[in-house]
C-alpha cells in the first residue's frame, strides 16, 4: 500500500497486519497501514486453548486485528485477532480494497500523463491530508463534484487522467431507505382518494420513489438518494403529502420503517 498512516493507530482501532513471524506463545505482524510492528499474545489469537498456534496464523498470512493496547514511548503496540467478529473483518477488508482500488486509479492517471506513481500519489496526497483519511473517500467525493479536482492546483492533465479514471473505476455511491404506509378509506370513492394520495407522494419527490403494492391497504416507499441525510428528506416529504391527501378524502394513513440497506 502506498497509504501509510503517520503516527500511531487508536486503542480499538481494527487494523490489517501481515504476519512476520511466529512463535510458540506470539505472533508479530507489521501493520499494514502504519509502517509498524505489533505483537498478538497467544491468548490472543482464537478463543479456547490453543494447541499449535500455527494452525490458526502462518508467516505471510493477511489478518485483521484489533489494537488493544498502546506504548508509544516503547512503540509497542498488542493486539488480538480473536476480538474481531466477521462483521467487523469485512468491513475492513472492504475498506482496504476500496484504498487498494483507489491506488490503482492513481497508477492508471499516472501511466496516462507520464508521471511516476509515487510522485502523482504525493501531490494528491499532501493536498488532501488535512482533510481526508482516505484517498478512495476524496475520490467518492470527486464523482459528486469534479470541481474539488481544480481546487487541487494539479497540473491539467494529471487532473484530467484522474478525472477520466475515478469516473470508470467509481460509482456514485448510494442508499436506500424503505417503509411501509397503511392506508384506510372509507370514502364513497375511496381507489380516486388513495391514488391522489399516491401521487402526491410522488409529485412531493418529482419521482424519486418508488411504490409497490402489498395488499390490505398497504404500500411499500422506497426511496434513493446519495447519502442518508437526503434520502431521509426525500421519505418524509412523500409520506407527509400522501397522508395529508388522504386526510383530507376522510381517510387515514400511518407510516412505518421497513428496513434499511
Amino acid at each position: 500500500m502506498l497509504f501509510k498512516k503517520s503516527g500511531f493507530p487508536e486503542e480499538g482501532d481494527l487494523v490489517l497486519c501481515t504476519v512476520t513471524s511466529v512463535q510458540y506463545h506470539s505472533v508479530f505482524v507489521d501493520i499494514d497501514e502504519y509502517a509498524k510492528g505489533g505483537l498478538i499474545h497467544i491468548s490472543e489469537v482464537s478463543p479456547g486453548r490453543i494447541r499449535n498456534i500455527r494452525d490458526f496464523v502462518k508467516e505471510g498470512k493477511k489478518v485483521v486485528c484489533k489494537v488493544l493496547r498502546i506504548n508509544q514511548e516503547k512503540g509497542y503496540i498488542d493486539l488480538s485477532l480473536r476480538r474481531v467478529n466477521e462483521s467487523e473483518k469485512r468491513r475492513k477488508i472492504d475498506e482496504i480494497k476500496k484504498e487498494q482500488n483507489a491506488e490503482k486509479i492513481v497508477e492508471i492517471a499516472a501511466g496516462k500523463s507520464g508521471i511516476k506513481v509515487e510522485e502523482l500519489y504525493e501531490k494528491i496526497n499532501e493536498k488532501i491530508g488535512k482533510n481526508y483519511i482516505s484517498l478512495h473517500k476524496f475520490f467518492e467525493d470527486v464523482v459528486k463534484d469534479s470541481k474539488l479536482l481544480e481546487d487541487l492546483g494539479l497540473d491539467n492533465k494529471y487532473a484530467k487522467a484522474l478525472d477520466e479514471t475515478i469516473n470508470q473505476r467509481i460509482k456514485p455511491t448510494e442508499v436506500e431507505i424503505i417503509g411501509k404506509l397503511k392506508i384506510v378509506t372509507f370514502a364513497p370513492n375511496g381507489i380516486g382518494a388513495i391514488r391522489n394520495s399516491l401521487k402526491k407522494a410522488e409529485e412531493a419527490v418529482k419521482g424519486n420513489i418508488r411504490i409497490n403494492y402489498l395488499g390490505s391497504g398497504m404500500y411499500r416507499f422506497m426511496v434513493k438518494a446519495p447519502d442518508y441525510k437526503e434520502a431521509e428528506r426525500l421519505m418524509k416529504n412523500a409520506t407527509e403529502s400522501a397522508i395529508a391527501e388522504i386526510t383530507k378524502n376522510t381517510g387515514t394513513a400511518e407510516f412505518s420503517r421497513e428496513q434499511t440497506k
